[in-house]
């Protein structure tokens, strides 16, 4: 019985990227929500309310998109992929840079 050969799934590069995107985005949303609490324990001003809701929504809509990138292919990964990356940008632009 000769071995079975797998094609070699395109786009694996892309999917790494962004799926360390909207993990990093995720990991960033707990360090967010992390610092308000301890902001809180040591009543220090900390983030306000727009960061602390919209970080995990950002992070939530990013690993939904991520979902769509792995699962998968064609236009549909590409549009999810694009929305990650989308999600992210819009995410930073607007909580980091104003």
């Amino acid at each position: 019985m000769p071995p079975i050969e797998e094609s070699p799934r395109r786009g694996r590069w892309w999917r790494g990227l962004t799926g360390s995107l909207a993990a990093g985005l995720a990991g960033l949303a707990v360090i967010v929500l992390g610092a308000a609490l301890v902001c809180l324990l040591l009543g220090a001003p900390g983030p306000g309310a727009v960061m602390l809701i919209g970080h995990p929504v950002a992070a939530a809509i990013a690993l939904v998109a991520q979902r769509f990138v792995d699962r998968r292919e064609g236009p549909v990964a590409a549009v999810a992929a694009g929305v990650v990356v989308a999600d992210l940008v819009a995410a930073l632009v607007l909580f980091w840079w104003f």
